[in-house]
């Protein structure tokens, strides 16, 4: 199960900026070199819109492999997005923290795993269960 390791604030007002080249490197065949900076980021530009809403959250396990997250990775998850079905959420299951894709249909709201050997976790109004947010994006430290 992919479960939640550490959670952090959104600091979106560090205001680091780092330089981004104009040259794109090639992933195919290599290309010459560019020394050109065409602006300075902050990658928190490109991660978050709602600063306020937003948080990380750090996870460990295989269960949302299928959905590109992997034990390690560092998810986006912003608190003002409406959990939806399809969306992958962040909740709070009996107290532990969970990455899980929420489905709902005519036979009810589950959290479901990206993995083979998951089972769905079905939610009722009996559950002490609380969606923390949508994750909006991740980050992969190699």
């Amino acid at each position: 199960m992919l479960k939640v390791i550490n959670v952090s604030a959104c600091n979106n007002d560090s205001g680091d900026k780092i330089p981004l080249y104009l040259s794109r490197p090639s992933a195919g065949f290599s290309i010459p070199g560019d020394d050109s900076i065409d602006t300075h980021l902050n990658i928190n530009d490109f991660l978050i819109d709602n600063p306020n809403a937003t948080f990380f959250v750090k996870v460990a396990g295989d269960s949302m492999e299928g959905a590109k997250i992997f034990s390690g990775d560092i998810l986006v998850v912003d608190r003002s997005v409406s959990p939806v079905s399809g969306k992958i959420v962040v909740a709070a299951i009996f107290g532990e923290m969970v990455v899980k894709r929420l489905h709902i249909s005519t036979k009810g709201a589950f959290l479901i795993s990206e993995s083979e050997g998951y089972d769905p976790i079905p939610l009722t109004d009996n559950d002490d269960c609380f969606i923390w947010g949508v994750v909006i994006g991740s980050v992969r430290v190699f």
